[in-house]
């Protein structure tokens, strides 16, 4: 049974029909100079219990390293709390709402006929957040407040910091037809010798919604299934509104509690920065091109790894875990997302870093032609051997990028050397990874691999389709697959979204779309309307399932390159290969912001279109090119 229903621009969860009490969840949401995990829920005597944790990325903790990012647990006592002759209002819930803000609505305990409507926001652009509280059928009784402005403190690498709640008188509004009163809430934080700010919960609110609107703006999608096209766009909002202001300039960081002010070779450079460049967000496009450029000053003559990890608002790294196949991750993801953003000027200014770990890669060829590494994206909570599936995989994707490139730049020799070595890698990784495992013809994961792992399908979303159809079949079974999504390696607990959702899009690419379609809508109704919402998480036992960003990036991916099987060819063309599911005549992708320009796709039955408002490509129903 689905714990929430969907809305018109989001979901909601009315408790009296929705799920057994009590429950618990928690989400993520961020702003420019904050982010803010909500913790709520409803208890066996129907209270209300929120928990708001807001995390200050710039002001850095002591050891300012990974993790250090200032941050504290609010609850509702820890706050100034409206009373009711004296007593505190206890919120009793009757429905939560969710569309980029937090909307509950609840009973007031012991007042029959009061109502209450908190809804609350982390700010766009402040360092804070703000709780409105609308109360309704107020009459004659009593309000005031419990706890005056409040402030908790704090130590860390730029001094001592300060916390404050600041909250707003409680106006009231009784007519005839009108009965209530308002009461606003601003939670900021600043360093002691900073002047303090004061925000309007009302004007925040605003410029919230205002900027939820322009990220999930563009890619509108509707396939006519409400839980997929509502997925997708919420997986927006997650994975752009996660950008945070630092001294390093825009970043676009994973969160979740720990990861902030910082950027990472898999999650920003290989996941997030491709997906941003279908989008043209103003402030995605800046943080991704920040994240590709914090890297080049490590990229030196003598050939050194990469760091993992660019920290503390750029100004250390993190290489804990040696070689991850950074350089494969990031050859991949920069070659492409200079490929869709279609700036010549942009893909100028990336080629040194695409060509530099291009040869990082080459270089770390063994005598079997694939790529050695130390560990991979999961730094060694699974075996992976001196070399493993996923970076020679990315290699392999990046070469291919940058061999479209180097044509689209003049550069033929560059690209005809990209070409080949692309060639001889496909033929090394049938090789060396192809492999049998339980009568799959699929891949093994590393030499001595005997267990089916969840990362199999990452050479479908290559366009290495030799072992497509056992790939599937072997990710689908359930060896692998379970209820709650894909296991990380068969027999094990563990899994993380990220590698199925790497291979429901491999697996669209590779044309099965029937059977993946049906994964795709039960994982993501799952995610959307169950007892986890609303978005892809990281990963399980670890991490509790957080919100991390950049799975939703990926989730947003398996659209775009899965289900349109979008390619781009050059800086001012793409491939459409859209897999139309059985039971949907006709879908539709519109307001994309990639190559320079903004087009629609519509596909049905009989044919593609591809149209821009000036020109219109239309291909056949199987795809086909359109060239600007």
């Amino acid at each position: 049974m689905n714990r929430w229903t969907i809305t018109d621009k989001g979901i909601e969860w009315d408790v009296a029909s929705g799920g057994s009490l009590p429950h618990r969840d928690h989400l993520e949401c961020s702003g420019e100079l904050a982010s803010l995990i909500l913790t709520y829920a409803v208890a066996e005597d129907g209270s209300l219990t929120l928990v708001q944790h807001p995390v200050f990325p710039q002001l850095r903790t002591i050891p300012d390293n990974t993790h250090g990012s200032f941050q504290l647990d609010l609850k509702l006592e820890d706050l100034p709390q409206l009373t009711i002759g004296g007593e505190v209002l206890v919120e009793e819930p009757t429905s939560f709402s969710w569309d980029g803000m937090l909307t509950i609505r609840s009973r007031v305990r012991g007042h029959e006929g009061m109502e209450v409507e908190r809804v609350v926001s982390p700010s766009v652009d402040a360092m804070g957040f703000v709780n409105q509280l609308v109360i309704y059928g107020v009459g004659d009784t009593e309000l005031g407040i419990r706890g005056n402005d409040r402030v908790h403190v704090g130590r860390g690498a730029r001094g001592v910091y300060l916390v404050e709640c600041s909250l707003s008188e409680v106006p009231r509004h009784v007519r005839e037809d009108w009965d209530y009163c308002v009461f606003s809430l601003s939670v900021t934080a600043r360093i002691a010798n900073d002047s303090r700010v004061t925000l309007s919960a009302w004007v925040e609110i605003m410029k919230r919604m205002a900027r939820v609107d322009e990220m999930t703006a563009p890619l509108q999608l509707n396939t006519g299934d409400a839980v997929v096209d509502t997925a997708f766009r919420l997986a927006k909002l997650r994975a752009c509104e996660s950008i945070f202001r630092t001294r390093g300039g825009l970043m676009h960081s994973p969160g979740g509690g720990s990861y902030y002010a910082a950027t990472w070779c898999n999650d920003q450079v290989e996941y997030a920065g491709p997906w941003f460049a279908w989008t043209n967000d103003r402030l995605a496009m800046e943080a991704s091109q920040n994240a590709y450029e914090h890297y080049m000053p490590f990229m030196g003559p003598n050939y050194h790894r990469i760091p993992s990890s660019v920290i503390s608002e750029g100004t250390d790294i993190w290489e804990g875990a040696g070689d991850r196949g950074d350089a494969a991750m990031y050859a991949y993801g920069a070659s492409l997302f200079a490929l869709v953003s279609g700036d010549r000027e942009r893909a100028w200014k990336l080629l040194p870093g695409i060509q530099w770990t291009l040869e990082y890669c080459r270089r770390k060829l063994n005598v079997a032609g694939v790529v050695e590494s130390d560990s991979d994206e999961l730094e060694g909570r699974f075996p992976s051997g001196s070399a493993n599936l996923c970076t020679s995989s990315l290699y392999y994707g990046g070469l291919r990028q940058a061999s479209c490139l180097a044509v689209d730049l003049g550069l033929p020799p560059v690209a005809e050397e990209y070409g080949r070595q692309a060639d001889e890698l496909r033929q090394s990784i049938e090789s060396y990874f192809g492999w049998e495992l339980h009568g799959f013809k699929t891949y093994r994961y590393y030499e001595g691999n005997t267990k089916l792992r969840s990362w199999i399908g990452i050479p479908l979303c290559m366009g290495i389709f030799d072992r497509a159809e056992d790939t599937i079949a072997a990710m689908y079974s359930p060896h692998l697959w379970f209820h709650d999504g894909m296991l990380s390696q068969e027999g094990e607990k563990t899994y993380w979204d990220r590698s199925l959702l790497y291979g429901l899009r491999g697996a669209f690419a590779a044309g099965e779309t029937k059977m993946t379609f049906e994964k795709l809508r039960t994982y993501s109704e799952h995610r959307l309307l169950g007892d986890h919402v609303p978005y892809p998480f990281e990963a399980w036992p670890e991490g509790a399932k957080r919100h991390l960003s950049a799975e939703s990036a990926l989730y947003c991916r398996i659209i775009t390159e899965g289900l349109f099987g979008l390619r781009p060819l050059s800086l001012n063309s793409l491939e459409v290969r859209p897999h139309l599911p059985d039971g949907i005549n006709h879908m539709s992708l519109k307001d994309i912001r990639a190559f320079g320009r903004r087009f629609d796709i519509l596909v049905d039955r009989n044919a593609v279109i591809v149209s821009d408002g000036n020109r219109r490509f239309v291909l056949p129903a199987n795809g086909g090119t359109a060239a600007w």
